[in-house]
């Protein structure tokens, strides 16, 4: 009888270890498929991290603000959306009408940067620089929160642009709808495209593939626009940059791995553009800024431009009447109008502000 049971025991117990063996080979087999799917193949500190399995983590290090104003701005801010499918939408700023003012304002579209990874129109950066645009310029701005990547790598955001510049056409002849808050202060015969950084790409891009703009554009801003190469400029090389630079050369690197299609360069055109010239033949205004490790690449781009329209009959550096303007400001570097609170920055802000109010006032009235 006790053989018996020693023996049962015994069998429960080969039986309890079995189990054991068992679930500890299915814990490892499972860490080890977490361990996989954790290997991170991209990384830029402190804004995204990209794993193999797809999985992308995006630290919120600029807070997301909701749309709401000082009143003493004098602006009117609200979200709308263009697209629900996509998920494409904006944040509209329109300033207030000032005592018997009668006349609709022009319209500036703008595409935040980031690197067509990281941003939103939502950053407390980009809604406090935006609304202090529109009031001093006294223009409606449409800022459009486009599609990233690697999720969707280009030319997902040029195709938001596009979709973008549709969507404001049917607005203007929507007539109601509830759109009248902002539509009612456009003049949709005014328009500009502005961006910076990464936006400014997709602004120069939206431009040169709408072979008929859905609406009349006139102008093109294009602060330190997002643009590299396989072989490298002199700023790209040698420019120092401070520890929290907005943009860095491995950065830089980074979001072009992470945003041109699969097996594409840094010589692929949507990078590193021949100067193509917009359909519309429109102005351009390049803000370029000193400190950038940019600089030298803008400077190029706007050379091209300048050469490009010149061959197109524009004579002058402008095509049709149009042309390529560029600014430089001194002694501030990449995003320094979003992201430095210094007062150099700060005094540098107020003199972009004034050449975009110049150019517009040029091109849009």
């Amino acid at each position: 009888m006790r053989r018996r049971r020693m023996a049962a025991m015994k069998a429960v117990h080969e039986q309890n270890n079995m189990g054991l063996q068992i679930s500890s080979k299915d814990k490892d087999q499972t860490h080890l498929h977490r361990s996989s799917s954790l290997v991170l193949v991209e990384k830029i500190d402190g804004l995204i991290r990209v794993y193999k399995d797809g999985h992308v983590e995006r630290p919120q290090i600029v807070p997301c603000v909701g749309s709401s104003l000082a009143p003493d701005l004098g602006v009117t801010c609200g979200d709308i959306i263009i697209d629900k499918y996509t998920n494409v939408w904006a944040r509209v700023y329109v300033p207030r009408k000032k005592q018997q003012q009668q006349e609709k304002l022009p319209l500036l579209v703008y595409f935040h940067g980031g690197g067509f990874c990281v941003g939103s129109a939502s950053w407390i950066c980009y809604h406090d620089f935006l609304a202090k645009l529109a009031a001093s310029v006294n223009c409606v701005v449409v800022s459009v929160n486009y599609r990233l990547a690697p999720e969707n790598p280009l030319p997902a955001a040029y195709d938001d642009g596009v979709v973008a510049l549709g969507w404001l056409r049917k607005q203007q002849f929507a007539g109601g709808g509830g759109g009248e808050w902002w539509t009612e202060r456009c003049d949709f015969s005014r328009v500009c495209l502005a961006g910076d950084s990464a936006g400014a790409n997709i602004a120069y891009n939206v431009a040169v593939r709408v072979a008929t703009p859905p609406l009349p554009l006139r102008g093109l801003v294009l602060i330190q626009p997002f643009f590299g190469g396989e072989a490298r400029t002199d700023s790209e090389k040698y420019m120092v940059q401070p520890p929290r630079s907005a943009l860095t050369l491995a950065a830089s690197d980074t979001y072009w791995r992470l945003s041109l299609p699969a097996g594409a360069d840094r010589d692929h055109p949507w990078c590193n553009p021949a100067g193509e010239l917009p359909a519309a033949r429109v102005g351009v205004l390049v803000c370029v800024s000193e400190m950038d490790i940019l600089r030298d690449r803008n400077l190029e781009f706007c050379e091209r431009l300048r050469n490009n329209y010149t061959k197109g009959g524009g004579g002058g550096g402008g095509g049709g009447g149009r042309k390529v303007e560029q600014v430089v400001s001194k002694g501030v570097g990449h995003a320094f109008q979003i992201l430095d609170k210094s007062p150099l920055s700060q005094t540098r802000v107020l003199e972009l502000i004034s050449h975009i109010n110049n150019f517009i006032i040029s091109t849009c009235m």
